[in-house]
């Protein structure tokens, strides 16, 4: 039997992805970061090598060896979570490897059976994961409509639903560059005696008092939980869970992806904190960020990139092939830009999604909107 034979299916999948251009591949980074997430320009910076050189000259291991509840609990892991808590103003905080585990233990472990999970239909596959895992009911709602939440709930309620609603949702969606209403969500929790769980992802370290981000005017409450990744604007990897003791004791006892994983590398968790030092202490970063925003809007809505007022502008083409094309034009110019397809993004929205960075000097945004303005005419 050949690996032709057995995977025939496979084959021919790819083959129809690649007929309407849809098949993804991996290619290197090509020019000037306007892909990446690294918002504050911290992954590649030698501030945080630095702060890794200083950790292992102090003995922290690369490896942990285990999971968390064998022998892979690290002092280091416990003191990036007390210092975490205490900046994102929570109880307690739960660190775990990726943001994608993070979401999926989240949701997953804490909504129980008999509870109902609302969701925003534009949150982050992981939270779909999550909820496939998970014993709740869920439903979707329209995108930011806060009133389709409370809807949701009500007539929930008017079913018979008796337990706990979850509102889950991302502060900064990372395909729109918009932001979501969570003074009024954290409302719509009140009033259903609910949680707000709000993926943090896109807007730690750009967003909030020192960076705190979006949801740092609700960090009081008791009803919230949020999910900081620390792979974005923090330059490292990791995500953290940040919420009520209560919240992450359970997850250490009952979120599979948790207790079930190796703990993550010591050495990234004291990267992340002195990621986190950076951030509360260089408001410089951010300053440089948002001039190069600025800048960015100002050149790129022109040529039709959507404006949130956010470091990401995405700009909608629609067909696949032809995103593609303007995608790999730009990058053959030195800029690296992406095109983005469905199923990330809903059909008929296919685009470029711009993210702004440090990693591009000012000199760079204006480069890039040059070649855009060129590839766009010759549509």
């Amino acid at each position: 039997m050949t690996a032709d034979f057995l995977y025939d299916r496979h084959a021919r999948h790819l083959a129809r992805l690649a007929s309407s251009a849809r098949r993804r591949r991996l290619i290197p980074e090509v020019g000037v970061d306007f892909a990446s997430n690294d918002y504050l320009g911290l992954g590649r910076s030698g501030l945080l090598a630095e702060a890794a050189r200083a950790a292992l000259d102090r003995g922290v291991p690369v490896g942990s060896g285990g999971s968390r509840l064998l022998r892979g609990n690290c002092p280091e892991h416990e003191a990036l979570e007390a210092e975490a808590a205490a900046f994102f103003g929570s109880e307690s905080a739960l660190w775990f490897a990726t943001g994608y585990a993070a979401n999926s233990a989240l949701l997953s472990t804490l909504p129980q059976r008999g509870d109902l999970v609302v969701y925003d239909e534009l949150v982050h596959a992981s939270a779909h994961e999550g909820m496939k895992l998970g014993r709740a009911e869920t439903v979707a709602v329209r995108h930011n409509q806060v009133d389709a939440f409370d809807h949701a709930i009500r007539r929930w309620r008017a079913e018979g639903g008796m337990g706990t609603p979850w509102l889950a949702v991302e502060s900064l969606y990372s395909m729109d560059g918009d932001q979501a209403p969570l003074a009024a969500l954290i409302e719509v929790a009140d009033r259903h005696d609910g949680v707000l769980l709000i993926d943090e992802a896109h807007a730690t370290g750009v967003f909030g008092r020192d960076g705190r981000g979006l949801a740092d005017t609700i960090s009081d409450r008791e009803n919230l939980i949020t999910l900081r990744t620390c792979g974005k604007a923090l330059g490292a990897e990791g995500a953290l869970v940040c919420g009520s003791a209560v919240v992450t004791d359970f997850l250490v006892n009952r979120g599979r992806g948790f207790i079930f994983s190796t703990a993550p590398s010591p050495l990234m968790a004291a990267v992340v904190r002195a990621a986190l030092g950076l951030v509360r202490d260089r408001p410089d970063l951010r300053e440089a960020l948002w001039t190069r925003v600025r800048q960015a809007e100002t050149l790129l809505a022109p040529l039709g990139a959507a404006v949130a007022g956010s470091q990401i502008l995405p700009l909608i083409v629609g067909p696949d092939d032809r995103t593609m094309e303007l995608a790999g034009a730009l990058q053959a110019a030195g800029y690296d830009v992406r095109g983005i397809r469905p199923p990330t993004v809903p059909n008929g929205t296919a685009r470029l999604r711009i993210s702004i960075t440090n990693n591009a000097a000012l000199a760079d945004i204006e480069g890039l909107a040059a070649v855009l303005a060129e590839a766009t005419a010759k549509a």
